[in-house]
């Protein structure tokens, strides 16, 4: 199988994965609607959904970097779905909590293993991995239609229909599993590489990643009340802030891979929080329809680092893949939800906008976290032929960076 074949296959399983983590956000205002929950009370299930995927992500990102373990991607795909699907079954908090927390069980298996996959059959093209990463914020995109078309045909009982993501994403994988098993390697497939590690730096980075997923969880939680409030607007209003919270990711994620072709990663990374500062208050204080403006350009801004995190936290630790996409890839979606019940707890005692306002200072954290680190030197992976791409790519990236250096120095 080609690569490219092998990268689009993942780039939709990806997809297919990342729709449950948009569907619990996009679950909550019909939770509140037909339970009559509060602001708090909501937040707790985006809560249960990231808390224990917080905690075991970094697990399974170990196990990855010790054993392969290509079959937790179509396993953890239909849980990750089977949580969402049966969340709305039953009435009870306790339960849905449960089965939330299950899915996000089932998130967390998926990204570290599936990121060491990707990293294998791209032979660690940064290109290759940014359609990766597209995929799933492609599902983070499709989650609100999706929930939108189910629930608001039958209801929250109609929520096991959502499991059928989960059910194709988990076959699209196989052909890959299979082709990569009867592909030689000289590492064993486990996409190991030679190198230093540099956990000081990888440290900060993921500390400026946590920042990011605050802010990120913080939005998707409560960007549909909030536009509501804001336009006037019904459910309907909240849906479509929603979904352009989640296209603009995928916009994001191409545009960064773009830019990491002219600008060295970690320049691209640091002046996109920056920006994302302004866009954010954009969306806490602007009334009105313009308020779609800048929820777009808060989505943009916050997914512009995405996969370059992920290869940037890759070749910081080239021997320990696994735990660097666990952290970057899966705690940059997960973290941020332990903060939701404390954002939901302010809005009951204050106001909505009042509560979102923190969430203007962490991107500017993640700035200052970024604009200091030392771009890495890409490892040459043990893939055998065409294992130098990624860093032939680099070299490019330095080359036009220095002469657009040396073009400024002469102006």
């Amino acid at each position: 199988m080609s690569r490219n074949k092998s990268i689009v296959l993942l780039s939709v399983g990806h997809a297919c994965v990342d729709v449950y983590q948009g569907a619990v956000a996009a679950l909550v205002p019909f939770f509140v609607a037909e339970r009559a929950y509060t602001y708090a009370a909501a937040s707790g299930i985006v809560l249960a959904a990231s808390l224990l995927s917080s905690v075991v992500q970094p697990l399974f990102g170990a196990l990855t970097d010790r054993h392969s373990m290509p079959w937790l991607l179509p396993a953890s795909t239909v849980l990750g779905g089977l949580g969402v699907a049966l969340s709305g079954v039953s009435g009870s908090y306790a339960l849905t909590l449960l089965f939330v927390a299950l899915s996000g069980i089932g998130v967390a298996a998926y990204h570290p293993e599936s990121a060491r996959v990707a990293r294998v059959a791209s032979k660690g093209s940064h290109s290759s991995m940014g359609w990766f990463s597209l995929g799933g914020n492609v599902g983070f995109a499709a989650a609100p239609l999706l929930v939108s078309v189910v629930i608001a045909t039958g209801g929250l009982r109609f929520s096991p229909l959502l499991i059928l993501p989960a059910l194709v994403g988990s076959v699209l994988t196989l052909p890959v599993l299979r082709a990569l098993d009867k592909a030689p390697s000289t590492d064993g497939g486990k996409g190991a590489a030679e190198g230093r590690n540099d956990w000081v730096s990888f440290v900060r980075l993921s500390l400026a990643v946590v920042c990011r997923s605050i802010a990120f969880i913080g939005m998707s939680t409560f960007v549909a009340f909030h536009v509501r409030e804001q336009t006037g607007g019904g459910t309907a209003a909240g849906t479509v802030a929603l979904f352009v919270l989640y296209l603009g990711g995928a916009v994001g994620t191409v545009v960064g891979s773009k830019l990491a072709h002219r600008w060295d990663r970690v320049t691209v990374v640091s002046m996109s929080y920056l920006i994302t500062v302004a866009a954010i208050a954009g969306v806490v204080f602007v009334p009105g329809p313009a308020i779609y403006l800048f929820v777009a350009l808060t989505s943009i801004g916050l997914y512009v680092p995405f996969s370059l995190q992920v290869t940037l936290a890759q070749d910081y630790l080239p021997t320990r893949v696994g735990t660097a996409s666990g952290v970057t890839l899966g705690l940059m979606v997960s973290v941020g939800g332990l903060t939701s019940p404390l954002i939901g707890s302010i809005a009951d005692a204050t106001s909505l906008r009042t509560a979102l306002m923190p969430l203007i200072v962490m991107p500017a954290l993640s700035w200052l976290l970024f604009r200091t680190l030392p771009e890495p030197a890409v490892p040459k992976l043990l893939l055998g032929e065409g294992g130098e791409e990624a860093a032939q790519e680099t070299a490019e990236t330095a080359q036009e960076t220095g002469k657009h250096s040396t073009e400024r120095s002469s102006l």
